[in-house]
């Protein structure tokens, strides 16, 4: 059975190992790409979108790492 196109956001929640007012704020911030459906407007982020957030968080987290590296040279 192929997956769904389409998670709700308890779904992302629980890919992204985070809760769902943590979900919800990145949806509503913007951060995280979702479209609003339905007569009660409930959203719906795209399993493609998700997995293409996921992967600006790897670029972004190997960036910032590069930046601080745990062992930085002593000053002398």
């Amino acid at each position: 059975m192929a997956e769904p196109r389409f998670l709700p956001l308890p779904d992302v929640a629980t890919e992204l190992n985070v809760s769902e007012s943590q979900v919800y704020h990145m949806v509503r911030s913007g951060e995280l790409p979702a479209i609003k459906i339905g007569g009660r407007g409930q959203w719906r982020v795209e399993r493609a979108r998700l997995e293409q957030y996921i992967e600006e968080k790897y670029a972004e987290t190997a960036a910032w790492v590069a930046q601080n590296p745990l062992n930085a040279p002593d000053a002398d």
